[in-house]
């Protein structure tokens, strides 16, 4: 199947063209003529499969034909959950709808001077991509007319419930007309996403593509065992200074922890800087146009800041601490292995994580080998967790590794493509709604700020 295939308009299949894409993914080619039929959608699909351009491709559609209701309000109202992601579906909105005329993009997000985002609401939009927290302070305000709102996207929605949204997500679609196509796209689907799409949605088709083990199969896992933070930190050190490893994201539980790390690497010589949620909006476009630029070669990064990031260069991802949810440890690892290329996910545990194993195993259904660095070896042996009935085998770090080839691929559109918050940062959860004034956090330090200082 071609783009031509699907029926879009034409001046978006040449934009389509000039980012050089020519077969679409499973989920653009399930979803985009559901969405061009006019029908609701729930649809499943991991982040890299190119489910962005499922639902912007037949929104750009459905702006080719002019409203019949004059208004300044937008027509198309995507929510996502992060200002990352929120940026990266403008993003795409205006690259895939640069020759359509009279499109105009806005974002409206935690961060941005309100005076700015007062003047550009103040103006004609046709696509509003917003986080919830914010949108519904402007809402409250009466500064946004939807009276003429054809869609309504929700992106990412399964963080957008784990982040507490759901009640600002049902306020916002019922400021909506009734009339309004709803789309909902998450990367699962369990009983609160069907709770929230029996409210918002009608008779919606559902569509579920791209398994966990499918999108992990060009991902090598690997599991170190640290003794200690000592042990850990010289395990972090030798993963570094791979030559391979060309650029890498470390994620921690906690802010403080992204923040302590960050600057021992970066007192160590590396080029590390760290993305959390209490960064101002400027801090983290700098640092993530430092990622993509080739400035940065370590991220330190919590769950929730580094959900949406997409950076071809991204070799490796190492969990320093091991998610506390094994569907986040797939999103983690989803960060390198992008578009078809080979990428590297190293993990480090105590002997107390078995669990968390095995949970992560069972949800992935992929074992995780361990690897023994020769001179950093465990002092104690630790028990070897299981995956279903057998155990996991202990391997040395000498296994074979797929060279890094097809970076840069561009044969299956959006794969690869969209930046992807995820569940609350552990053990310093933030369930703030975009830096309101009614956020707050758990301030529970944890004890591996501690121990960084100790590392070489």
């Amino acid at each position: 199947m071609s783009f031509e295939d699907l029926d879009l308009h034409p001046f978006i299949l040449k934009a389509i063209h000039d980012a050089g894409y020519t077969t679409p993914t499973p989920i653009q080619q399930q979803a985009i003529p559901e969405l061009i039929a006019g029908q609701d959608v729930m649809a499943c699909a991991q982040t890299g499969t190119g489910k962005t351009a499922a639902f912007m491709l037949p929104a750009l559609h459905l702006l080719s034909t002019p409203s019949q209701l004059r208004s300044r309000g937008p027509r198309i109202l995507v929510l996502t959950p992060t200002r990352e992601l929120a940026l990266q579906v403008s993003d795409a909105a205006k690259k895939y709808g640069k020759y359509l005329p009279r499109t105009k993009v806005v974002s409206i997000l935690g961060g941005m001077p309100y005076p700015l985002q007062n003047k550009l609401l103040s103006q004609p939009v046709d696509i509003l991509v917003a986080t919830p927290g914010r949108l519904i302070d402007h809402i409250q305000r009466g500064r946004i007319d939807f009276r003429r709102l054809q869609m309504l996207v929700l992106d990412e929605a399964d963080r957008m419930l784990d982040m507490g949204f759901v009640e600002d997500v049902e306020t916002i679609a019922a400021a909506t007309p009734i009339t309004r196509q709803t789309l909902l796209f998450s990367a699962t689907l369990d009983n609160a996403i069907d709770k929230v799409a029996a409210k918002l949605l009608k008779t919606p088709k559902r569509i579920q593509v791209a398994s966990h083990k499918t999108k992990l199969d060009n991902i090598e896992q690997r599991l170190h065992y640290a003794d200690d933070m000592s042990h850990k930190n010289r395990l972090l050190d030798h993963v570094l200074r791979d030559e391979k490893l060309k650029q890498a994201i470390v994620f921690t539980a906690t802010k403080r922890d992204a923040d302590t790390l960050a600057d021992n690497l970066y007192a160590q010589g590396f080029a590390a800087a760290a993305l959390h949620g209490d960064m101002n909006q400027r801090e983290r476009n700098r640092t993530l146009t430092r990622l993509r630029n080739g400035g940065l070669r370590v991220l330190v990064a919590t769950d929730v800041a580094a959900r949406g990031i997409d950076v071809a260069d991204i070799t490796h991802v190492i969990n320093f601490d091991l998610p506390k949810f094994a569907e986040d440890y797939v999103h983690r690892i989803g960060r390198t292995g992008r578009a078809g290329a080979a990428g590297v996910a190293v993990s480090f545990a105590s002997a107390k994580d078995n669990m968390h194993l095995s949970k992560i195993e069972r949800y992935t259904g992929q074992r995780i080998a361990s690897h023994v660095i020769p001179g950093l070896e465990p002092r104690i042996k630790p028990r070897l967790h299981s995956y279903g009935t057998k155990s996991a085998p202990n391997v040395t770090q000498k296994r074979k590794r797929s060279p890094f080839a097809g970076y840069g691929t561009r044969s299956n559109f959006g794969a690869g493509s969209e930046l992807n918050g995820n569940r609350n940062e552990q053990h310093g959860r933030s369930f703030s709604h975009d830096n309101r004034s009614n956020s707050f956090r758990n301030r529970n330090n944890s004890s591996a700020g501690q121990h960084f200082a100790r590392a070489k």
